[in-house]
């Protein structure tokens, strides 16, 4: 992609400011829609941290700057009339200020198929918002390595099954080994949708 000229935007528009939406580069859920000016722009671009410009305030903000839930710069990249920016960012933590992962209600679908899209929405809500029981809470708190550890025992089940030609086996080693895979990468911020778009972008000529 080429690079964002803040020249080329329209500007004068919106008297100097543009909408920005912001999507989870994981998994393309839409989290929230801020407002930017040339310097924010700017700012979020060198800085790689996504920075708004507040129209009550009159001043510019990082998002997280006070509660820690930053948003990391992927991309940015304007609509075909320079008037609006798509901001793809990974989210350090919930978006909305009241606590949920993005600022719309009953957006939380992910943008993987059937299941496994409800499967990651789970996850991302036990990372963001722990809750006593919670495997996954568990999990995560337990530290990188461990989950790392956890992939790769059930990576070795599951290649066991598969040699022992136990059907029944392979499908539960599997799910096993899928569910800490989706662990481990929403622990970096990451999706399986992300390893998909890999896999597709492998496949093109």
């Amino acid at each position: 992609m080429r690079a964002l000229q803040p020249d080329e935007l329209d500007w004068d528009k919106g008297g100097g400011l543009l909408p920005a939406v912001v999507q989870d580069a994981g998994d393309g859920a839409v989290l929230m829609v801020g407002y930017m000016n040339r310097e924010s722009l700017e700012r979020t671009l060198a800085d790689e941290l996504v920075t708004f410009y507040s129209r009550s305030r009159e001043t510019l903000w990082r998002k997280g700057e006070t509660s820690g839930h930053v948003l990391r710069l992927v991309e940015v990249a304007p609509d075909c009339d320079g008037d609006t920016l798509l901001v793809r960012a990974r989210p350090a933590g919930p978006t909305c200020h009241l606590g949920s992962r993005t600022c719309f209600e009953g957006s939380e679908a992910s943008v993987l198929p059937g299941f496994l899209g409800e499967l990651e929405a789970v996850i991302e809500q036990r990372l963001s918002s722990p809750t006593e029981g919670s495997y996954v809470a568990r999990l995560v708190a337990s530290g990188r390595q461990r989950i790392a550890q956890k992939v790769g025992e059930e990576g070795v089940e599951f290649a066991l099954s598969c040699v022992a030609e136990d059907r029944e086996a392979t499908v539960d080693e599997g799910a096993d080994l899928l569910f800490h895979l989706m662990v481990a990468l929403r622990e970096q911020g990451l999706s399986l949708s992300d390893v998909i778009a890999r896999l597709e972008a492998r496949h093109r000529p």
